[in-house]
């Protein structure tokens, strides 16, 4: 089986955050579990989305809604390790996009994970898919287009 690569461009990397793994995040095999990082990956996501003013969802229903996750494991986490997490956008189109994660341990600078969450704007109200609003894409001027 082909194995997954995630690799995205340094410059699209906006933002970081450290949170820390806890005792409640380890698995049988006594390091951080999927489950527990992808619950992670989704508090670095709504703590960017914060710190640009992007609210979840607007007052006309309107919200950010995840497609599909992926991720690659570089390195195992262990309970107390502190985690940075970069997050960055790329691959705008009409409907979304993709939030990218680099997922490092700055004790002792090995890299855990990377990681992909593709969205789209969705109108809760109307149950359907929405293009993005100009407001988020004037926030992020220089990440690239797909057509």
């Amino acid at each position: 089986m082909a194995r997954l690569t995630l690799n995205f461009p340094e410059d699209q990397y906006c933002y970081s955050t450290h949170l820390t793994v806890r005792v409640t995040d380890i698995n049988g095999a006594n390091h951080l579990g999927n489950d527990s990082m992808i619950s992670m990956i989704s508090e670095a996501r709504a703590r960017f989305l914060y710190a640009f003013g992007i609210r979840e969802t607007a007052d006309d229903g309107t919200g950010i809604i995840v497609t599909d996750l992926a991720t690659t494991y570089r390195a195992e986490a262990h309970a107390r390790d502190q985690l940075l997490f970069e997050v960055g956008v790329m691959d705008f189109n009409k409907y979304g996009g993709d939030i990218t994660f680099r997922i490092s341990r700055p004790a002792d600078g090995a890299l855990v994970a990377m990681a992909k969450s593709g969205f789209v704007f969705f109108n809760y109200r109307q149950s359907r898919v929405v293009p993005m609003p100009e407001s988020f894409r004037t926030t992020f001027p220089r990440v690239n287009w797909l057509d």
